[in-house]
């Protein structure tokens, strides 16, 4: 597989090693299908300026939104991937600010950024706090230009609980009331995070998984159609993109992460791509030891409790 730099349509992978803006400058009018992607949370992580704040954030967004507004067609879908911008002081939702600035900026305009979904992405490992109740969530943000025009649910159905389950009054009673092919996930989406052995993990220190990009372009893309992600990070998007079989386009500042990305987008063509299957989160074996209370935990608690 070529890996372009430049951009051209009949392109299967555009990888820009640069700001993203200069990124979306260069990309034509109504050419993107979908976006996804995570921008940084300017909390001071290894790749974002010490001095970043809420406002460097906020003006971040207002200074792509015009580019990024533009090149997506309409009835196509933005998503958004954020958590939250947590300090000594408090926690700020940033979805609430990006909501905010796509929704403002885009009203008055002929095909204006209407929310279609905030999903809540949650997962069961991460940092514990001491000062106040652990993050185990962040959010998503699913819009679209205008009225959306792509929607596959069959493509993305879970497994039931009860898929025996049958109508108990009615019309229908006696039947089958799920469909065959699985249920709606919802808008809570339980994916484990990449962290430690991970089959994912790189040397990038805030990767999401492959799961929610496959998932969110199974669903708001057709084949071949184009995907977007001007903060690629260590290409997670890209890597979906191309085991759906669309066409990919991102950027990413950094380097190193760069040269990530490069090498998982190569794996992801050639077959080789290391992911974890979107499957449902199961129950730790009961019988493993380390599920098991260990005995110097049983007699803290006993003594806790007299």
């Amino acid at each position: 597989m070529r890996i372009y730099k430049n951009f051209k349509e009949s392109n299967n992978v555009t990888l820009y090693n640069g700001d993203c803006r200069k990124l979306l400058k260069r990309l034509p009018s109504e050419s993107v299908d979908l976006v996804v992607t995570s921008p940084p949370y300017c909390i001071g992580k290894a790749y974002e300026d010490p001095h970043d704040d809420i406002e460097t954030f906020r003006k971040q967004h207002q200074d792509i939104f015009s580019d990024l507004y533009r090149v997506v067609k309409p009835g196509g879908s933005i998503c958004w991937q954020i958590g939250y911008h947590v300090s000594d002081k408090c926690v700020v939702p940033l979805d609430y600010i990006v909501y905010d600035i796509f929704t403002s900026m885009s009203e008055g305009l002929d095909n204006p950024l209407i929310l279609r979904n905030r999903i809540v992405w949650t997962f069961g490992h991460g940092l514990n706090s001491t000062t106040r109740f652990s993050g185990r969530h962040e959010m998503i943000l699913w819009f679209t230009k205008g009225l959306q025009t792509v929607f596959n649910l069959d493509e993305v159905r879970v497994p039931q609980k009860y898929p025996g389950k049958r109508f108990y009054k009615g019309p229908n009673k006696g039947q089958l009331s799920g469909n065959p092919m699985g249920k709606n996930p919802s808008d809570v989406w339980d994916i484990p995070n990449v962290k430690a052995k991970h089959i994912e993990k790189t040397a990038h220190p805030c990767q999401f998984p492959v799961a929610i990009p496959r998932r969110l372009i199974r669903a708001l893309t057709n084949k071949n159609g184009l995907v977007l992600d001007p903060f690629m990070g260590s290409g997670t998007t890209g890597v979906a993109a191309l085991i759906e079989g669309r066409r990919f386009v991102g950027s990413e500042i950094q380097k190193s992460y760069f040269d990530i990305s490069v090498e998982r987008i190569k794996d992801a063509s050639d077959g080789k791509a290391k992911i974890r299957e979107d499957r449902p989160v199961t129950e730790p074996n009961p019988n493993a030891a380390v599920a098991k209370l260990p005995d110097e935990f049983r007699r803290i608690r006993e003594a806790n409790d007299e």
